[in-house]
């Protein structure tokens, strides 16, 4: 079976790009937070205590789909003791090594050859990415040399919409010039990325579950036309602009 797609539009965390574990790299962005924000505790007891303290950013952030600019993300929620001169001009690179502090991101293996070939087989490929920061996804883009590929990068932390709100969608379906009903979405969470992309009426919807996720819980309301295993799957589901080959996904239904 095939439907007529033109457009592939992506998440990044997750999906395209993974976190490895690389201890030296975290321990060097903790300690360059502890700098840059003046504190007077040990580096990795202040990096513990912006952790609890994101976890009720993030519950606001997912309350309102919403992200915060990183000026009032330190001010307001990580750091509300230190100075706020001090945060407000270290903001950026702040939240630059707060996403560091977690681990090494890296993409997906296949991703890269993926997306590239995609697009020489017609297709329009973009992203649409919930994450804090403005610095991290220029870098990569230019160093991994993907920026030509994509037609659009949405970032939450630029729109200041999160998935599932739709208008993020339709950002990037206007800077694509594609209609969402020739487009699908490919993400690895089901009440974010794919709940989005159907109330934004996208025309299909790829759920990821890589063997070493979490498996997926599939609902009603949450359920995608289909589900791949690894990144490069999406050249079987896609041979030419504007095919889709739904039977090369896993078909799971509730």
């Amino acid at each position: 079976m095939s439907k007529e797609i033109n457009a592939i539009f992506i998440d990044l965390g997750g999906t395209f790009r993974i976190v490895e574990d690389n201890l030296p790299y975290k321990t060097a962005a903790r300690k360059r937070i502890a700098d840059l924000t003046g504190t007077s505790l040990e580096a990795e007891v202040f990096h513990s205590l912006i952790e609890k303290r994101y976890d009720d950013y993030r519950d606001w952030a997912l309350r309102f789909m919403c992200e915060a600019p990183e000026e009032m993300l330190w001010t307001r929620w990580l750091a509300p003791e230190c100075d706020h001169a001090l945060l407000e001009k270290n903001a950026v690179e702040l939240t630059y090594e707060l996403r560091r502090a977690k681990g090494e991101r890296v993409v997906v293996k296949e991703g890269i050859e993926t997306v590239k070939e995609l697009v020489s087989r017609g297709y329009k490929v973009g992203v649409i990415s919930d994450l804090i920061g403005t610095k991290e996804i220029d870098e990569w883009l230019d160093h991994d040399g993907l920026r030509p590929y994509f037609c659009t990068v949405q970032q939450s932390s630029v729109t200041m919409l999160r998935k599932p709100h739709p208008a993020i969608y339709f950002l990037a379906l206007k800077e694509a010039g594609v209609r969402p009903e020739e487009s699908v979405f490919v993400g690895d969470n089901l009440e974010r990325d794919i709940i989005g992309a159907k109330a934004a009426n996208f025309g299909a919807t790829i759920a990821v579950e890589y063997p070493d996720a979490k498996k997926l819980k599939l609902t009603k309301e949450n359920q995608p036309d289909g589900i791949i295993t690894k990144f490069d799957q999406l050249l079987e589901v896609f041979p030419q602009s504007p095919v889709m080959n739904t039977s090369a996904m896993e078909q799971r239904r509730v």
